[in-house]
């Protein structure tokens, strides 16, 4: 499992004593160890696991996030707040395309819908847990949004 930076949120090297990209040890209070989730945001702030995970409750929050200060610093908060409206417009435009197909494309559009409340609830989990778990083509385009 991937181990994140408490400081910046960017991911650590296997065995790494110090950040790669902020430079602040890798240690991190608590017994943190390799697979516990990511815990701090900044001062005072959600912890960065939570964050990652309200992103997905709507797009409001993930705009949210890319808003406020210590959130929008922070790589692991701004990927699944980028994948998240990402995949809300996607989703979007592929229910629009669904709408004008008479029968067949309402019928897809039932499994589509059903498919994304899966899918959300996965990115939900994953989230939770500290992990980047990548969308095909979303993620990859969220990733490259959230290193910017």
């Amino acid at each position: 499992m991937q181990r994140y930076c408490a400081s910046c949120g960017a991911p650590l090297a296997e065995g790494a004593l110090v950040c790669g990209s902020c430079g602040k040890s890798a240690a991190q209070s608590g017994g943190a160890s390799v697979g516990n989730a990511p815990q701090a945001a900044g001062s005072g702030g959600l912890a960065e696991n939570v964050a990652g995970m309200l992103a997905y409750v709507t797009f409001i929050p993930a705009i949210i996030f890319l808003l406020l200060e210590p959130y929008s610093r922070n790589r692991f908060i701004r990927f699944h707040s980028f994948q998240c409206i990402f995949l809300s417009v996607a989703l979007f435009v592929i229910h629009i395309v669904l709408m004008f197909i008479p029968i067949i494309g309402w019928l897809i559009s039932l499994f589509v819908s059903l498919a994304a409340l899966v899918l959300w609830i996965v990115l939900l989990i994953k989230a939770y847990q500290g992990q980047k778990f990548k969308v095909p083509f979303i993620g990859d385009l969220a990733e490259k949004q959230a290193n910017a």
